[in-house]
């Protein structure tokens, strides 16, 4: 249930609650403009109601996404200033989203004066903004949370007394700065936009602290202003949370001229990618890159990620490569420092290139900022990456908002702590975590499944499990191409695909413990189970098989060996029960087909 309401002295107010508990106390709502606070001292006019009850194609955690809302257009008049404008608000059966819609012309400034106050005994899990999006969530209870704390969202929550769980993020992040939140050390975070954010590192190291100053400004808006929508996801357990839609619902339909088909556009194709970069030997060289094409056709997967040392070579070198690649059916994707993409023309000209030359998509490096300017970029490059027909992957990148809706070449970001990261001490905390909070905005290149030392703590079988935990739709592996021909799980890593029909979180999933997934692709399931630091037995029911056996393919942790796995394989139907046992950091896959 959501409630708005005024009360005395007639500042806009706003609550929500899961089956009669709080999830959001009541809490400031309201628009900032050219300094002014629109929602203090307000009268309510006409509420227009609508609803919709649709499904579309979808790409991610399931393949048909539920946009099932009751909404309502609230008229407001700030009384002071006489200023109008409209609360718009819809309610799904998994939360909430509101945003403002400020009508008139000319160059106004906006800011936000919306709060997200949190009940009493709520546990929480953010991180500060230090790396951008690429930082490791802490669980805190609201009394360990600071005055001024800085938190990324999805902002991920667990309601007191099993009242179940939220999280807050964004959808439609269009012409407007980007939202983190700030907490105030009682109860309270506060929406806080683009510019008020502090710089990361990521930003000052590539852009300096002028281009940091530059940014703290607020950004104008020219005419109406139509805010990001806020969003709350609700429910009563962690498989709601996960399979939540409504970053997405919120966002607008794709361009019928750049995507005739939507999401099914032809040359829109999910996949998975080898990636010298982790875990490569060898020089930055072309015959190496045309060896791991090679070895990506020998694993079945589909596209080979270049990072910017093809920048050294001729042009016929770089179609060499793609041409080679091609014949082994698999894309080439080229990577390019956004910095050299500022400027119209020149975004122009690379893309151009980048089509004329043969390649299917580009990677995209190096934005680390929610300025309006920033987020202004990522569309022009989507959309002049659209005009060219190529795929998209962010790196150095905001949270995701829905933009995969708007431009489906969009095929996945970064915006988290993969494992490029090299100086991780707590791996199985972090990705028995980020499917619960980073995961709930959208798509993440995590890079997974990689064999040595990098994987600290992990074990093999909680590597190749993170593959089908982590959703991106262009699948890009971390591992050298070989390690996973070696492995003696190599079928499996072969059959994992990157996009799932329906995925279910196992109730023994806890945030920072556990992440058990039950996935399916097509006629087959995956069990994917990632654990957290301590030892743990599970049992998974397999009541969600269709009739008859199922021939299975399991890979187990090897207990007293992380750096091995236990490949079986049995027939199993709807009746039985998986017993697990997981070893600290370890992990478990089984394929039912």
């Amino acid at each position: 249930a959501f409630e708005l309401f005024p009360a005395a002295p007639a500042r806009l107010s706003w609550q929500v609650a899961l089956r009669g508990q709080p999830v959001i106390d009541r809490s400031p709502i309201g628009i900032v403009v050219d300094g002014i606070d629109l929602s203090d001292g307000v009268e309510l006019g006409e509420v227009e109601s609508y609803r919709a009850r649709r499904t579309y194609p979808w790409r991610g955690v399931h393949s048909e996404a539920t946009d099932h809302f009751r909404g309502m257009r609230v008229s407001v008049r700030h009384v002071a200033t006489g200023t109008p404008y409209r609360v718009d608000v819809r309610v799904y059966d998994d939360g909430i989203a509101f945003r403002y819609v400020v009508p008139g012309e000319g160059s106004r400034v906006p800011d936000e004066a919306t709060a997200f106050v949190l009940p009493e005994g709520t546990t929480v899990w953010y991180h500060d903004l230090h790396g951008h999006y690429e930082g490791t969530h802490a669980r805190k209870t609201l009394a360990e949370v600071r005055q001024n704390d800085w938190a990324a969202p999805p902002l991920t929550i667990k309601l007191p007394n099993g009242g179940g769980y939220a999280s807050i993020t964004e959808g439609a992040l269009l012409r407007y700065p980007g939202m983190a939140l700030q907490a105030d050390g009682s109860r309270t975070f506060r929406a806080r936009l683009g510019h008020a954010h502090p710089a990361s590192y990521p930003f000052t190291l590539r852009y300096g602290e002028d281009g940091a100053t530059r940014l703290a400004k607020p950004a104008a808006i020219e005419g109406p202003i139509t805010t990001p929508w806020r969003v709350v996801m609700i429910g009563p357990d962690l498989d709601t949370l996960v399979n939540c839609d409504i970053v997405h619902n919120v966002s607008p339909e794709p361009d019928r001229r750049l995507f005739p088909k939507g999401l099914r556009t032809e040359w829109v194709k999910p996949g998975r990618a080898v990636w010298k970069y982790l875990d490569g030997g060898g020089e930055n060289s072309l015959a190496l890159m045309k060896e791991f094409s090679r070895l990506a056709a020998l694993m079945g997967f589909e596209y080979n990620v270049v990072e910017g040392f093809w920048r050294r070579w001729s042009e016929s070198e770089l179609r060499e490569l793609i041409d080679y690649s091609r014949q082994q059916n698999v894309g080439i994707w080229l990577w390019q420092h956004t910095r050299e993409l500022r400027d119209p023309a020149a975004r122009d000209a690379f893309f151009a290139h980048v089509q004329r030359v043969g390649a299917v998509g580009v990677k995209l490096d190096f934005l680390d900022h929610e300025a309006k300017e920033v987020v202004d970029l990522y569309h022009e490059l989507l959309r002049g990456a659209a005009e060219h027909r190529l795929m998209v992957n962010f790196h150095g990148a905001n949270k995701p908002t829905g933009e995969s809706r708007t431009w489906p070449n969009e095929m996945t970001r970064e915006a988290v702590s993969g494992m490029e990261r090299s100086r991780m001490e707590a791996w199985s905390q972090h990705n028995t975590t980020i499917p619960f909070t980073r995961m709930l905005a959208g798509h993440l290149d995590f890079t997974p499944t990689v064999f040595g030392e990098r994987r600290r703590e992990t074990s093999w079988a909680h590597q190749i499990a993170t593959a089908a935990v982590f959703t991106s739709p262009v699948l890009v592996y971390g591992g050298h191409p070989q390690s996973m021909l070696e492995n003696p799980a190599v079928e499996m890593i072969k059959s994992i695909p990157s996009v799932w029909d329906e995925t279910r979180v196992l109730p023994f999933s806890e945030i920072g413990e556990a992440a058990g997934f039950v996935r399916r692709h097509g006629r087959q399931w995956f069990v994917a189970i990632l654990n957290g630091p301590t030892a743990r037995s599970v049992d998974v029911p397999l009541s969600f098989l269709g009739r008859g056996a199922h021939q299975a393919l399991l890979v187990r942790d090897e207990m007293e060996n992380p750096a091995a796995v236990r490949v079986e394989t049995a027939t199993l139907g709807r009746s039985d029960t998986l017993k697990v046992e997981l070893r600290a950091g370890g992990g478990f896959i089984a394929r039912l087909s």
